[in-house]
This record gives C-alpha cells, structure tokens and sequence, in this order.
C-alpha cells in the first residue's frame, strides 16, 4: 500500500459493523517518521550522553545533550521523558487507520476483539521478557512502555468502536478520576520512613503540602504494587520501584493514546489537510497549557514516572504539536524524502524496540572481534562512550534497513 495519503474516503463508522465496503485509508508517512523519531531517541541511549558531559566538564554542549537524554528525578520532564508518552500516543493514532482497514476486509467485530486482546497479551509478556534478561528468574512488573501499552490496549480498542463524545467523556473521567485517586490517598507525615521507601532522607525533589500526594513511593499507585507485586514468585520481597515507576500508570497512559485516538480520526476525517494541522496545533497548545497550568496552580504536579493527569496532558499537548510539524512538513508539503531514515526505523517499531534491548553488547563484541580492540579509541578515550553508541546505532540502522528493503516488518 502506497504511504502517500489521501482523504477522499469518508471516516469509518465504527460504531456499526464492520462493512467490506469501506475502503481503508492509506498509511501517513508523518505518522511512521514521527514513530520514528520517538524510536530513534529510545535507541539512542547508546550513545551515553550522560558519560560524554563527565567526560567533558563545563562544556555546555554535552551538558545540554545529557539534560535531554535523562530522565528527570521527578518534577518536569526532559526530551528524553517524551520518549513513552509519543510511542503510547502513536498507538491511538493508529488505531483508527487499523479498524478502517480490517473494517474493509470484512472482518467480524469479534475477530478483531480477540486479536486485540491477544496483542495485549504478547506486549504485556513481552516487557516481562526484555525486563527479566540476565536475572535469575522473571522479573514479574509491568510498568515499561510495552507492558503499559498491552494493559490499557483493550479498554482503547473498544473506545475505537464508539462516538468522538465517548472518548472525550472516557479521556475526562480518567483525568478526574485518577487525580481523587492519589488526593484522597493520606500523604506521608513528618515520621515517613525514606529509607525504607527508597527516598534518600535529602532528596531535594520531595513535596510538601497538597502536593504531598504524589511525592515518590508514598502514593496509592505504589501502595498497590506492594500488594499486586508480591502475588507473583519473586526474588525477594517488593518494597518500592527505584525509579518511582507502577503498574497504575497504565490507567493514565490509556488517557495518552486516548488523545492519540482523537487525532488519529481527525487525520482520518473529511477536514481540508491545513484544517486537521491547524486542529493539532490548537489541541497541541491547549493541552501542553492545561497541563501546566495544574502543575503551576499546585493542584497536580507534573510527573511522568507516576503519569499523573497534568503530565497526560502536558505530554500529550508536545505530542500534538510533533505530529502537527511533521504532518503539514511531509503530508501537507510534501517534504518527505528528508525523513527516509526515520519512516525505516518507524515502520518496524517492534524490532527497533527489541533490538535496543538485546543486541547492543552483541554488536560492540562482534565488532571488536573484527576490528579490533581499541576500534571506539580512534577519536581519543573522551569520545570512546559515543563513538560506540553511534557504531551501534549505524548497525541498528542498517538491520532495519535491510528488513525494510525486503518488506519484513514485525507485527503484534
């Protein structure tokens, strides 16, 4: 199928039936480079900016490209942070080009439910898998993009079925709902364990007041998974995520690709080209604001590692607005070839992801087998840490290629 898109079809019904009649819509080729961008900044964490800023002290460069190659502890988010939400809004996104296409084939609604359910199966064992590799038994958690994702994929696949109202009303009932979740949770005293929790007793980054509600490891989402953890076989004990991550997330990741969802069927819509960008630039601005606003006000700070409400809405307003640029810069312009790359890491998102966990340290030893080494010291000791990520990356690369080229794309 041709990538170039069209829009002379009317949108899906998707409340009705399938009908073989319904003539799907093309893929976007912005949605694929979006994708793959999202995906390249994942792979890139080889490139260990972070080890190139203390290799390099006082270079502002190097500092710069560090911030955003890092999480950040907790308040706020960095380039790095948009990493999950854009992937978890790209699968909304999709969604609806999904369901026009099996909707044209003729497929029941009940086919389409099970794969559904069973492509939510494999994502959430999937994330178990990469998560357990080189550890003594599995690593039974669920709070990584793929586990996420294959947790809250059912409850948007049914959204796809209903009304733009719905999911505006599912997207608001989340929101709302979430937060009462964490406000009504008892926030911690004055006599909180932090060591037991995993907080430093001088972590600069810890809340007080109304805020308190979120602060790490001291929040229903953890409370669960204290208790849901430790129903599966493990290790030890679980006390506490170090990074402040939970299984809970999900809920408010659906919220993320629920707004995907709404963009994906305007884009899907009869709305001119210059009309569905000026819509994501408006939902892109409105959103990013909103959110903010709510971390300003001190009514819900913006955290990613726990997903709150004001960072579905802050993320997902910065997903707007790339999905925004690159749909008017390639769909609307025209200007695609540029984006090559990016649509070849994009259209096989799965295998980037699973490669970015697997095969690093296979490529650097197969690489030094052959030639040599001391092949990352050729630019010096202080460039060896990227250096070896972008000998990494160029393998990554050339893979995909090379399953693009042959039209192997790994699906779920």
């Amino acid at each position: 199928m041709s990538a170039s898109a069209t829009f002379d079809a009317p949108p899906v019904d998707l409340a009705k039936a399938p009908d073989p009649t319904i003539k799907p819509t093309a893929r976007l080729d912005s949605v694929d480079a979006y994708r793959g961008l999202v995906m390249f900044l994942m792979m890139a964490e080889v490139l260990r900016l972070s080890r190139m800023a203390e290799l390099h002290p006082g270079s502002a460069f190097w500092e710069f490209l560090a911030t955003h190659q890092t999480h950040v502890p907790w308040v706020g988010g960095s380039l790095h942070d948009m990493i999950q939400p854009g992937f978890s809004f790209l699968v909304g996104v999709a969604l609806p080009f999904s369901l026009a296409s099996r909707a044209a084939k003729g497929q029941s609604r009940g086919r389409m439910i099970a794969h559904a359910l069973w492509r939510s199966l494999i994502l959430v064992l999937l994330g178990v898998f990469l998560r357990s590799m080189g550890r003594p038994m599995t690593r039974w958690t669920f709070e990584d993009t793929l586990s996420q994702i294959g947790l809250g994929y059912p409850f948007l696949f049914v959204l796809g079925w209903y009304s733009t109202r719905v999911r505006w009303m599912a997207l608001a009932a989340i929101l709302v709902g979430y937060w009462a979740l964490f406000a009504a949770h008892p926030a911690p005293g004055a006599s909180f364990d932090f060591a037991s929790h995993g907080v430093p007793v001088d972590w600069p980054h810890w809340m007080n007041g109304f805020a308190g509600h979120w602060n790490k490891n001291a929040n229903p989402a953890w409370a669960f998974d204290v208790w849901f953890l430790n129903l599966f076989p493990r290790e030890e004990p679980f006390k506490y995520n170090g990074g402040g991550y939970s299984t809970l997330s999900f809920i408010p990741t659906l919220a993320t690709m629920i707004l995907g969802l709404l963009a994906g069927e305007t884009l899907r819509s009869d709305r001119s080209r210059w009309g569905k960008t000026r819509w994501l630039l408006v939902a892109g601005v409105v959103a990013t604001a909103a959110g903010w606003a709510l971390g300003a006000l001190g009514i819900c700070p913006v955290v990613k590692r726990i997903w709150t409400p004001s960072w579905v809405l802050y993320s997902g307003g910065i997903s707007f607005l790339f999905l925004a640029a690159f749909y008017a810069v390639m769909d609307v312009a025209g200007w695609k070839a540029w984006a090559f790359p990016l649509r070849v890491i994009g259209m096989n998102s799965i295998a980037a992801y699973c490669m970015a966990h697997l095969f690093d340290d296979f490529i650097v030893s197969s690489l030094q087998t052959h030639f040599g080494p001391d092949l990352f010291d050729l630019f010096g000791p202080s460039f060896q840490p990227v250096a070896r990520g972008v000998a990494i990356l160029t393998v990554y690369w050339l893979i995909l290629l090379w399953m693009y080229r042959r039209k192997i794309f790994l699906k779920i």
